[in-house]
């Protein structure tokens, strides 16, 4: 007799065939497709994990999902995520400003109430453990051709030395010509400042006191109240306030010269908070005297806070007015003078200078401000320092002190041109801050030219560097999929395992208290490689388990001990496994945004051990060690940590 197949073999032949037929037809298909699976059993092996580490995606329960901004690691080992309006104009427009506070340790998030645009602020971590938030936005920029009314800044003025004066937000403002100009933002005018002159006459008699009077001044930004050329000026003028009276409307008076319908940048706001990581709120401290949109805060050995850079209230850089923010009395003082472009990485040095890299974030001239240099905040001296290559492509590129901190070795990865520039570097570049000429040398060349990558300090003396993009924001499908560590013993990279999760502008990356490292964000311009979809913000967070926590991870640990390092900088812990503990680390938690960690460092400490405690010894030079808290860990002879004890060190 002859065969026949049964029913449920045709079925499997049928479908067989169609696949086989498939692959015939899309070829690259099914190859694409046999390499993905082959790629996902690959890297889920346990070998494979224990070489290269692992990724995986959090989850976060869609009400908790936001445009995360800015990252910071609190010393209760949660994790602020900051988004305020979150780079979305109807958010700002509704006034919905986000914050999220996620626990790593079970994965639970709250919403916490956020009273300003944080979006594109500044943080520092404060030596009570509270981090300083200064800065936001308080108004979206306007591109060329969508500026529909004239605008620009008013200089307010005010000549009576006898009282200050607000204008609320819409207060109008009249040319000599009759157009009218509407304030966008409250504003209030100091007193002028009053000077009494005294003159003696060669005989020694004294002339009659004289008084002079300076107007004091404040900026606005004002719009036309009606389209058209009519509101259009270059030319300085002066302008009536409507609506004063009596002495008020002799002595206030706008001055301004440039009018136009040109793009409109961003704009900064001067509020100023604390986040209490106990009571999980923000907490209003004294506004700033600037208003900074993309600020950088920079801690000092003192426990202040430097704050420079910024876009101002009528969207200009800030053009060197610097200020410094004592937690002490919460409140700021005037600072040294010095411009930067918006958002750059200046990192305390011992000694006490600050180091500024070069990197930086956006806003400010391609010549200006660009150049890295040795920055003494006493004598406002800044010393320029030679030897980096692709100096024109350090705009998103990343830095950070590479560990210990004690070798004063800062490193410089990739980076881009100014603005939407096309331009992209594999540069990396270390400096030694301990030589008599310290001056950059080129290091090892990461896989591609790349922008936005995130850089995190490890427990084990690595740098473990993720994501990127080639282009600006990720356009043309550039996100680089990539991560690798570097080890600075070796100056060398070696592979780690990809990320699944495309990471560019507007992302961050931390390292948490339990050796892991958790990445945030990412803002393309498009989401397809031909440029026509416009871009979702990534609200996924993806999480990367080193290689040290697979295969057989078997973790040193601290047991009881202070929390915090005694006058001589020692602390004693309780353990078990003196016997194998090798090193030991204060690691400073980390605020990030836009690529930009100037917190981040990695403290070598001394190392006393007996047979069931150890002592650790932290440097007491405060430039090395700035008051705060610190993650503690020690490690063994492979590079094992403990999880972190948080300890401080005030």
């Amino acid at each position: 007799m002859p065969y026949r197949p049964s029913k449920k073999f045709r079925k499997q032949l049928l479908a067989g065939g169609a696949v086989v037929l498939l692959a015939g037809l899309n070829a690259p298909a099914a190859v694409s497709f046999a390499t993905a699976k082959y790629h996902a059993y690959k890297i889920a092996q346990p070998g494979y994990k224990a070489a290269y580490g692992s990724w995986q995606e959090l989850g976060v329960p869609g009400e908790f999902r936001i445009n995360a901004i800015h990252a910071a690691l609190l010393h209760t080992g949660k994790v602020l995520l900051i988004a305020g309006s979150g780079n979305d104009q109807k958010k700002f427009d509704s006034g919905t400003f986000e914050t999220v506070l996620w626990d790593p340790r079970n994965d639970t998030f709250k919403k916490i109430p956020t009273p300003e645009d944080f979006f594109c602020a500044g943080h520092s971590q404060l030596p009570d453990g509270r981090l300083l938030v200064a800065g936001g936005t308080a108004r979206y920029e306007v591109l060329d051709g969508e500026v529909k009314k004239a605008g620009g800044g008013m200089r307010v003025k005010n000549e009576s030395p006898d009282r200050a004066v607000t204008l609320k937000k819409g207060t109008v403002f009249r040319s000599p010509s009759g157009v009218e100009y509407v304030s966008k933002f409250d504003v209030t005018v100091p007193k002028a400042k009053r000077e009494f002159q005294i003159t003696y006459f060669k005989n020694g008699a004294m002339k009659p006191w004289r008084t002079k009077v300076t107007a004091a001044e404040a900026r606005v930004f004002v719009e036309a109240r009606k389209a058209g050329p009519q509101a259009l000026t270059t030319e300085a003028a002066q302008y009536e306030v409507l609506g004063l009276k009596g002495e008020d409307a002799d002595n206030v008076y706008g001055l301004a010269q440039r009018i136009t319908t040109e793009k409109q940048d961003f704009q900064g706001i001067k509020a100023a908070y604390e986040f209490d990581p106990k009571a999980e709120r923000y907490v209003p401290v004294a506004p700033m005297k600037d208003a900074r949109w993309y600020p950088t805060l920079v801690p000092l050995e003192d426990g202040k806070v430097l704050a420079v850079s910024g876009l101002n209230d009528v969207g200009d850089v800030v053009p060197g007015d610097n200020e410094i923010y004592d937690p002490k009395t919460k409140k700021w003082t005037k600072g040294p003078f010095r411009y930067f472009p918006t958002y750059p990485a200046l990192f305390l040095t011992k000694g006490g200078r600050l180091l500024y890299t070069g990197s930086n974030a956006g806003y400010g001239p391609a010549t200006k401000g660009r150049e890295p240099g040795l920055w003494d905040l006493k004598k406002n001296v800044f010393t320029k320092l030679g030897g980096l290559s692709d100096t024109d492509q350090l705009e998103t590129s990343a830095s950070l002190m590479l560990p210990p901190v004690q070798d004063q070795k800062v490193m410089i990865l990739g980076g881009g041109g100014v603005g939407e520039s096309q331009k992209s570097t594999p540069r990396t570049s270390i400096i030694d801050l301990s030589k008599a000429t310290p001056a950059f040398t080129d290091g090892p060349k990461l896989p591609q030219g790349t922008r936005y990558l995130s850089s995190v300090l490890m427990p084990d003396d690595t740098v473990f560097t993720s994501g990127g993009s080639e282009q600006y924001r990720g356009r043309s499908g550039s996100d680089i999929l990539k991560a690798q560590f570097y080890d600075p013993r070796t100056n060398a990279f070696t592979a780690a395992a990809d990320p699944t999760v495309g990471r560019n502008y507007h992302s961050a990356s931390l390292l948490l208290p339990d050796g892991r490292v958790a990445t945030f964000g990412s803002d393309p311009l498009f989401d397809d490689a031909d440029n026509t979809k416009l871009g979702t913000f990534e609200q996924r967070v993806e999480i990367f388990t080193p290689p040290y926590l697979h295969g057989n991870a078997d973790r040193p640990v601290l047991g009881e001990g202070p929390q915090e390092l005694d006058q001589n900088g020692r602390a004693t812990f309780h353990s078990a496994d003196t016997a194998r503990i090798a090193t030991a680390r204060l690691m400073r938690p980390s605020a990030v945004t836009h690529t930009t960690d100037v917190e981040q460092r990695s403290v070598a400490l001394g190392l006393t051990k007996t047979k069931d405690t150890v002592t650790v010894e932290a440097p007491l030079d405060r430039t090395l060690v700035p008051p705060g808290w610190y993650m503690l860990f020690v490690t063994d002879e492979e590079g094992t940590p403990s999880e972190a004890r948080w300890v401080w060190a005030g």
